[in-house]
């Protein structure tokens, strides 16, 4: 099978899908999705993830949320330290190896954290309030569906900061 995957038909279907994901990637970085009340609710996307990663999966090394995350850990490092500086992050040592460095989400991170999700929900709510249930059950599959393949073919071709899933 050939690398184009496009039959004449697909063309102009194809055209206007990388365009529409162009746009949406130009405006979620534009205003962060950051809800509704822009400025006290927007984060930065790489704190976003981060202080959600450690959420979901609990304290753990710079090492474990890097692989997590599919970054390297000096991205990690990088991301994590205005994190710590302005306490929505702690950094403890491992219980085990006093030397190892653990990171977990501070109660300040918790509630900072829960804050933007709330705002992030609602603007949601706002953005597809006239759709139905289905069509926005249906957006979501797609569009994680749209994102895997997407970080699968990134780890796939080696990409800087990007690692292969885990196998499963």
């Amino acid at each position: 099978m050939s690398m184009d995957m496009t039959t004449a038909g697909d063309t102009g279907l194809l055209d206007a899908l990388q365009h529409e994901v162009a746009v949406f990637a130009r405006r979620a970085e534009q205003t962060r999705l950051g809800g509704v009340a822009q400025v006290r609710n927007s984060m930065d996307r790489a704190a976003y993830l981060l202080l959600n990663r450690l959420d979901k999966e609990g304290p753990m090394g710079v090492k474990a949320l890097a692989a997590s995350m599919g970054i390297d850990s000096s991205t990690v490092t990088r991301q994590v330290a205005p994190l710590v500086d302005s306490g929505l992050v702690k950094r403890t040592s491992h219980p085990e190896d006093g030397r190892a460095v653990v990171l977990q989400l501070s109660p300040r991170g918790l509630s900072r954290l829960d804050e933007v999700r709330s705002s992030r929900r609602e603007l949601m709510a706002q953005l597809t309030h006239d759709w139905a249930p289905e069509e926005r059950e249906a957006f979501c599959t797609l569009l994680t569906r749209f994102n895997s393949a997407l970080s699968a073919r990134m780890a796939a071709s080696g990409a800087p900061g990007t690692e292969p899933a885990p196998a499963s």
